[in-house]
């Protein structure tokens, strides 16, 4: 079955090794294969990524482009250091990426990476005195079982 996107004017998007740019109208592509694919919205460039949780989404993004995780293993290591020294509340994310990546699921390391992003822009934002504290893992909802 043929993954179905839809492109906006103007829109990229990554297939394989080619960035693909849509011209001035709305676009319906289907893509079969395995070639790796991502929509603009969902790339981060070494400019934009400009904290420890989006410097591992860079890096397992390379990691799945490029389809060679061990060219990009150091960086991800030392950015995974980083986030753990951190933040060891993120340890939970980390390991699901990790684990995705070791079964060379690269594309759901990817989602659990952007989950890993929105959890560190949670917690920089109850940064602030006084402000309730947030579960270190989604399936925790702070409720005793």
């Amino acid at each position: 079955m043929a993954l179905k996107v839809e492109l906006k004017p103007g829109e990229r998007i990554i297939i394989g090794e080619s960035v693909i740019t849509n011209d001035n109208q709305r676009t319906r592509l289907f893509i079969e294969g395995n070639a790796p694919i991502l929509r603009e919205k969902d790339i981060l460039t070494a400019k934009t990524a400009d904290s420890p949780a989006k410097r591992i989404y860079l890096a397992v993004q390379l990691m799945y482009l490029s389809k060679e995780v061990t060219k990009f293993q150091d960086e991800y290591f030392q950015f995974v250091r980083d986030i753990i020294e951190a933040a060891p509340s993120a340890i939970p994310y980390v390991t699901r990426i990790s684990n995705n990546i070791l079964s060379n699921s690269l594309y759901k390391a990817l989602k659990e990476a952007r989950a890993l992003i929105e959890y560190e822009q949670k917690l920089i934002s109850h940064v602030q005195p006084g402000s309730a504290s947030v579960p270190a893992d989604p399936a925790d909802d702070g409720k005793p079982a």
